[in-house]
């Protein structure tokens, strides 16, 4: 008899302990899962005065989407609160051992956390929440949310953006919650870029800030997240910069097209069309900024000299054109252009066509040229006439002078013809080619900004 009491004392203990060892003991003991509006709704101290303190921390997982043209990120993240509720707590010795468990969310108090940046959300709702034996409660959230980010496109594609998520209370104040950060930027920095899904962006850096916001008189607590992301440019290199580069390429090519047929001035136009495309596609990306991106001006500026080229083939087709209406060439365009120009160049000029007093006595023998017309055609009267006493050696004779001189005065005429439309072909080559060193100079010089702009 003494031997079996013992006996049944320890079963009893045993017994005893193996009905406090499930989940359902702790909860029926500290009465979570009962209604009670004092959980969900008050904050969970003793002493009014006392302020919780929550600890939150994020992880950033990708950037979903961006939109440039309203300047929001869509972005993906692990976001997790930490703080104590000093109602609910046990002895984890009473219960097996068991240290936490799960209970669902609409159970206690949840600080109010919200992003001030964002505007939309699309994050899955969370079931159940960790509760340690000391009133530690453990809520963690993945975030699919719509924030805005101001954006600086001075260098796309090859820009580095900003983008700020801060994390604040609605209703209670410093006195209430204190906010403060769990991990510090380089721990989230390197968890961040362990999680980071590859796409567009590139993630190079966390900051972490926490500071204290005065509004309405009173003391806010905000912890903000600054995420540093770097656009990956190939996409952009490939479908606009080298086609842009090439189309200037080729325009500069048409240069050496010759002027005498329209084959150079269709090829400019189908060029500057083939340009006003790229530009169509580069204005759908970009919002409308006081701050353009370099890229915007470089092709801005490029397709503005692609204008003034073919400008200058409308003029020289025009100047050819004068080569057959007008021959002569206007003294003031030789001056300024065969002779000046031309020095500046460094292209060659003959001597008649430079020097004024060349030109001078060009322009006298063209005067004089009416003249020697009037002579020969009163020379081809004379011959003309029939004279029946002439043998038939000296009328075939004054027959073949008539044919020389037919031809003389072709051959003059013929002569002065190609002397003009030399002029205004040196005229035009010259023009030309200032045009052309004008293109490579502007074009090498806004190639060199932009290049140094990117490298900075």
């Amino acid at each position: 008899m003494k031997r079996t009491l013992p006996l049944l004392a320890f079963l009893c203990t045993v017994t005893c302990g193996q009905d406090t060892c499930g989940y359902y003991n702790v909860t029926d003991r500290i009465g979570v899962l009962e209604p009670s509006p004092s959980l969900v709704n008050m904050r969970p101290v003793k002493d009014w005065r006392d302020p919780t303190i929550v600890s939150v921390d994020m992880t950033f997982r990708g950037v979903l989407d961006m939109d440039e043209k309203l300047q929001i990120m869509t972005t993906l993240m692990d976001f997790e609160m930490i703080w104590e509720n000093q109602f609910l707590s046990w002895n984890p010795e009473d219960f097996c051992g068991i240290d936490r468990i799960l209970i669902p969310e609409g159970t206690v108090w949840i600080p109010d956390i919200h992003i001030s940046e964002m505007t939309e959300d699309d994050s899955l709702d969370v079931l159940y929440m960790q509760l340690y034996y000391n009133g530690t409660i453990r809520r963690t959230r993945t975030l699919k949310v719509v924030t805005t980010c101001p954006l600086d496109l001075y260098k796309f594609p090859f820009d580095t953006q900003k983008c700020n998520l801060t994390f604040g209370m609605s209703m209670n104040t410093v006195s209430d919650v204190l906010l403060i950060p769990s991990s510090s930027a380089k721990e989230v920095t390197l968890l961040s870029l362990e999680e980071f899904a590859k796409s567009e962006w590139i993630l190079k850096e966390v900051n972490i800030m926490h500071l204290n916001i005065s509004k309405y008189g009173e003391q806010w607590n905000k912890v903000i997240y600054q995420v540093l992301i770097r656009r990956a440019p190939v996409l952009y290199v490939i479908n606009l910069i080298i086609p842009a580069c090439l189309l200037v390429l080729v325009d500069v090519a048409s240069m050496f097209i010759p002027m005498e047929g329209g084959e150079r001035l269709g090829f400019k136009i189908t060029v500057v069309l083939g340009f006003s495309v790229l530009l169509l596609i580069l204005n759908d990306f970009l919002p409308n900024t006081d701050n353009p991106p370099i890229l915007g001006v470089f092709c801005m500026v490029c397709l503005l000299i692609m204008i003034v080229s073919i400008m200058d083939s409308i003029f020289i087709s025009y100047m050819l054109y004068l080569s057959a209406v007008k021959p002569e060439v206007p003294k003031w365009l030789k001056l300024w252009v065969l002779k000046r120009l031309a020095f500046v160049l460094c292209i060659s000029i003959h001597k008649e066509f430079s020097d004024t007093k060349m030109v001078a006595l060009n322009n006298k023998a063209m005067d004089e040229s009416p003249a020697l017309h009037e002579s020969e055609t009163e020379t081809n009267k004379q011959l003309s006439k029939d004279n029946s006493k002439d043998s038939p050696e000296i009328k075939l004779l004054k027959r073949l002078l008539l044919e020389l001189l037919m031809v003389r005065r072709h051959l003059i005429i013929s002569k002065k013809e190609e002397a003009a439309k030399s002029e205004w072909n040196l005229v035009a080559f010259v023009l030309d080619r200032f045009i052309l060193i004008l293109y490579l100079l502007i074009v090498t010089i806004i190639i060199v900004v932009v290049v140094l702009v990117w490298a900075i």
